[in-house]
């Protein structure tokens, strides 16, 4: 659909906000709220998850109600939505673990599910209303094309149709989701199946340590399908420069010791991919700078309206959440009440800054964002870890839920939903959303592992949060030899890499896909590269089919393994399987 072309309304006589719709939504919300964290765990990052609450909700809606409707539809996608991504930050409950475990970290903070509950809803629930009056900004005056949401609107219509194809994308994706559960059970708990055992690509000790292999995962095949080939080999090359290049490398120079583990080199790695990370986000900030500040400007003339959502009740939720924020981190921290006031107030040009990119790049910043968070606290409060990463912890909360939700109002523009309907799904989904990670994610722990050599579940983006908090506490003297050095390098890599990719070069690796990719595990990445090729030769050998079932049959895949393995810990909890 053009972005640009005239947008349907909604017929008069549809009414969207349905007991139906809630219902379905709030099952759906429910379903990626608790699944959700397991993808980004396992992956570093969160691939599209509207397309896939989209059909989520066709299957409730579609099969049980045959005069449901795309606007029905909408509503659950948008609940699905906004809890995944309150879920999302699951990444910093992992970062505090790896604080915790860490022997020269002094960091001891443990959340409660209950704890993390208040925390994450509350922060949750501000940035969904910060989010409000930027709808009219971002989507309606400027048309930014938000790729995801268009994604996500153009499955609405497509599912909406009701004729055949409709019906066969939704087999297609309930066999991808199959196949994918499937393969995770025979994979993944030795007790079912294991038919398949871990495969080594090279014969040799090293990079059998280093886990240089192939993962038996649908699930990161069909991310590798979304994301694309050319994000699918930046991450490969970073992966291999980890994984392959680096261990000897390190072994060869005395950094790394005979009998090292996979930690050793990820401790060291990590620090270039971070520099790489950062720098490449920051770069592109300042590249945009002159549309930052007509982001500014525009919102604060009378051009940032919130639609139907009345402004008085954004600013009265704003006020109610951002004291309970305050309260709850002060009772659960102790973190000071102005730390927390000014981490609020930080987290709105986070927003802006993040909407603008995730508009032009479909690449979402505010993890990237909230590292640079945590070298102002840093400054402003340091040596203290805790601080460190609540307050930044707490930017990132806010500023996050506002990435996946303004993809909702692009697929709610582009049929004529109602923004106000859009806010109130939102509001009630996030509170699912953080209840589902606050208790699934100790099971996740638990069964798969976060921390140590033999982790399932080593987020690299939760890695690099308590990377930069050991450095802020402890300064350079903490870091292996040759890790500023690295760091430095990786900065200037992502700088360059960021600057000739604004020009329009774009056969150079992306900085951001590079990154990711020397953290996240080399059995997981080359999967997902597969995943690219499956992608770049069925469009080249059948454009139409690639088109209508690339996206359900990649939603299926992620979706199969990513319930099945929220329903493992689960049967394991209640001591179905030991």
């Amino acid at each position: 659909m053009d972005i640009d072309a005239p947008i349907p309304q909604k017929p008069a006589e549809i009414r969207e906000l349905t007991v139906r719709s809630v219902l379905c939504g709030l099952l759906v919300a429910a379903i990626m709220g608790a699944s959700y964290p397991y993808i980004v765990l396992k992956l570093g990052f969160g691939p599209n998850v509207s397309v896939v609450s989209a059909f989520f909700g066709y299957l409730a809606l579609g099969i049980v109600f045959k005069d449901y409707n795309r606007w029905e539809n909408n509503m659950v996608q948008t609940a699905g939505t906004a809890a995944a991504q309150t879920a999302f930050m699951c990444i910093l409950l992992a970062a505090f673990d790896m604080l915790a475990a860490s022997p020269t970290s002094g960091f001891h903070i443990t959340l409660s599910p209950i704890q993390a509950f208040w925390w994450l809803s509350t922060g949750g629930l501000l940035g969904v209303l910060l989010a409000i009056p930027m709808r009219q900004h971002f989507v309606v005056d400027e048309r930014l094309p938000f790729p995801d949401g268009t994604a996500a609107g153009t499955t609405l219509i497509v599912l909406d149709a009701g004729d055949a194809g409709a019906k066969r994308a939704a087999r297609v994706l309930a066999i991808g989701a199959i196949a994918s559960a499937v393969l995770m059970l025979m994979t993944e708990d030795a007790r079912v199946l294991s038919w398949f055992p871990s495969v080594t690509l090279v014969g040799s000790a090293m990079l059998a340590t280093t886990g240089v292999g192939v993962n038996w995962s649908l699930l990161s095949l069909g991310s590798g399908m979304i994301i694309g080939l050319r994000v699918d080999a930046s991450m490969l090359l970073g992966a291999t420069l980890s994984w392959v290049v680096a261990p000897y490398a390190l072994l060869h120079y005395g950094i790394i010791k005979s009998g090292f583990t996979k930690t050793d080199v990820l401790f060291w790695i990590m620090w270039p991919a971070t520099g790489m990370l950062v720098a490449a986000g920051l770069a592109g900030l300042f590249i945009r700078w002159g549309v930052l500040k007509k982001t500014f400007r525009n919102l604060s003339g009378a051009s940032a309206d919130s639609g139907t959502v009345p402004m008085k009740w954004v600013g009265v939720g704003v006020a109610v959440t951002s004291v309970a924020l305050i309260i709850i981190i002060k009772a659960i921290f102790g973190v000071a009440i102005w730390i927390t006031a000014l981490s609020i107030i930080l987290s709105v040009p986070l927003m802006l800054v993040g909407l603008r990119v995730l508009g032009e790049t479909n690449w979402g910043p505010i993890s990237a964002l909230a590292n640079l968070m945590q070298g102002v606290f840093g400054v402003l409060v340091p040596g203290q870890m805790t601080v460190n990463m609540v307050a930044s912890g707490t930017t990132g909360i806010i500023a996050t839920d506002s990435e996946a939700l303004m993809q909702d109002y692009r697929a709610g523009f582009m049929i004529g939903s109602t923004p106000k309907n859009m806010a109130i799904m939102q509001l009630i989904a996030t509170p699912v959303g953080a209840a589902a990670v606050a208790w699934m994610y100790p099971l996740l722990r638990s069964t798969y592992g976060i921390v140590g050599n033999n982790a399932g579940l080593s987020s690299p983006t939760s890695r690099r949060w308590a990377g930069f908090a050991e450095i802020l506490s402890h300064g350079t003297s903490a870091l292996p030899r040759g890790a500023v050095t690295a760091l430095v390098i990786g900065s200037l890599i992502g700088s360059l890499l960021a600057i000739l990719e604004s020009r329009g070069v774009d056969w150079l690796p992306s900085p951001t896909g590079a990154g990711i990719g020397m953290l996240v595990p080399f059995a997981v990445v080359l999967v997902m590269f597969l995943g690219g090729i499956v992608d770049r030769v069925w469009r080249r050998a059948s454009k139409s089919s690639n088109e209508q079932y690339m996206v359900p049959l990649a939603s299926g895949l992620i979706a199969g393994e990513a319930i099945v393995a929220v329903v493992i810990p689960l049967l394991v909890a209640i001591g179905l399987v030991h």
